[in-house]
């Protein structure tokens, strides 16, 4: 071997075992720094309480549903006053909880009325080495350095009428901060610049799907994910209507399933060459509303509802929860409380069970337990598997909406008051 080809191998090498480390030490988005609800970590808590392996517990102002991403020693998360007057960003000490600042970044003139269960800081920044990106909707997004705290760039022009308030995420790709405006008026996803907030490319969704619904039906509320396919990757996004792989570069449409309903939340799963998607709701007349689960083979391109949709269900599935994949298992928790496996392949449902909650939250997996956050605070600890084992049960005060972070051996739990540092 060579000297040049050599020195090529240790440096990929160098450089996949940093992403790795980075990957196992950092929570880079909502769901993780791989978008699939899953921690690389070996050992996360499995009981605690409010006396109990809390190693912090620190009092964040504001009203938001927004999750904590973690980076290095700092914990970032969104917040809002409750009128949606003030947005700002708060940066905490991963180590002592120690609020290191609290940071102003837009004051609206006026605001949209939201939904009585969102807030106006509900969307979950996403974070890099030295830079958080943090969006409020049609309020504006803005960057700013982690280093010394000073904000470098914002947009306040991605306007929408988001009708219900802002919830979507956005989420890096090697260049750029892809976010998507989604809202009765308007629907389009957009790529930025990551370092100066310019537009790089911008895709309006397929009008032809939008033009006979009511706009109520237009919106949408789902983070999209990132999808490797035949060595190239997929942008897999939904909306309201419809889902549609983009190639992220450009912004080009690759492959579309319509499913023809409301406004989505949940987020797209990706396991063994598939993804699954949640529609948003249906109304069928006389009926009561429901949300599908669509497995999706995603090799195809344009229109492939007909031919590249193995199955799909709609019983029990959530409509703002996302679920996880563990070992070609689907766990999903409804907003009620119905607990659901499903197998991957075929959408069997392997067993169900009531879990005394309401969530919002989403489904994580970790250290070989599958972690469901409660409405009302309680945490379920279940084994994955064939049938329902239940490992813990643990209450905390106050209301969980936000998604927790797992990384380090520890989950950093976000209430509507507090945010916690849980571990040993």
């Amino acid at each position: 071997m060579n000297r040049k080809l050599f020195s090529l191998l240790l440096l990929a090498m160098a450089i996949s075992v940093g992403l790795f480390a980075q990957n196992t030490e950092n929570w880079t988005h909502l769901r993780g720094s791989q978008l699939d609800g899953h921690s690389l970590t070996a050992n996360a808590p499995v009981t605690w309480n409010e006396i109990s392996n809390v190693l912090w517990k620190t009092a964040i102002r504001g009203v938001a549903w927004s999750s904590p991403v973690v980076f290095g020693d700092q914990v970032w998360t969104s917040s809002a006053t409750g009128d949606g007057k003030e947005l700002f960003a708060v940066c905490t000490d991963f180590n002592s909880g120690k609020i290191l600042k609290e940071l102003s970044l837009f004051k609206p003139d006026s605001v949209q009325h939201i939904h009585p269960t969102n807030s106006y800081a509900t969307s979950t920044p996403c974070i890099e080495d030295g830079y958080v990106y943090v969006h409020y909707g049609t309020y504006g997004t803005a960057c700013v350095d982690t280093r010394n705290f000073e904000v470098i760039w914002t947009r306040t022009d991605l306007n929408c009428e988001h009708m219900q308030g802002a919830a979507s995420s956005p989420i890096i790709y090697k260049n750029l901060l892809i976010l998507h405006i989604e809202g009765t008026d308007v629907q389009y996803l957009i790529a930025l610049d990551k370092r100066t907030g310019k537009t790089v490319w911008k895709t309006d969704r397929p009008q032809e799907f939008y033009k006979n619904v009511e706009p109520v039906y237009r919106k949408a509320y789902c983070t999209p994910i990132v999808i490797e396919v035949n060595g190239k990757d997929q942008l897999v996004s939904n909306g309201a209507q419809l889902c549609i792989a983009y190639e992220p570069e450009t912004g080009k449409e690759i492959w579309q399933v319509f499913y023809g309903d409301d406004s989505t939340v949940a987020m797209n799963l990706s396991y063994n060459g598939m993804v699954y998607i949640n529609s948003g709701w249906m109304f069928p007349e006389g009926g009561t509303f429901y949300v599908r689960m669509l497995a999706v083979d995603p090799t195809g391109t344009g229109d492939i509802t007909k031919t590249h949709v193995p199955w799909e269900v709609a019983e029990d599935v959530p409509q703002i929860s996302t679920p996880v994949i563990v070992d070609s298992l689907i766990y999903m928790v409804h907003e009620r409380g119905d607990l659901t496996c499903l197998s991957a392949k075929t959408g069997t449902v392997i067993w169900k069970t009531k879990l005394k909650d309401q969530f919002n939250a989403s489904v994580l997996y970790a250290s070989g337990n599958i972690y469901l956050f409660g409405l009302k605070g309680k945490t379920y600890v279940i084994k994955p598997g064939l049938t329902f084992q239940l490992v813990a049960e643990n209450q905390l005060e106050g209301t969980v909406k936000a998604t927790p972070a797992i990384v380090r051996d520890q989950i950093v739990l976000r209430t509507d008051k507090f945010l916690y540092r849980i571990g040993k």
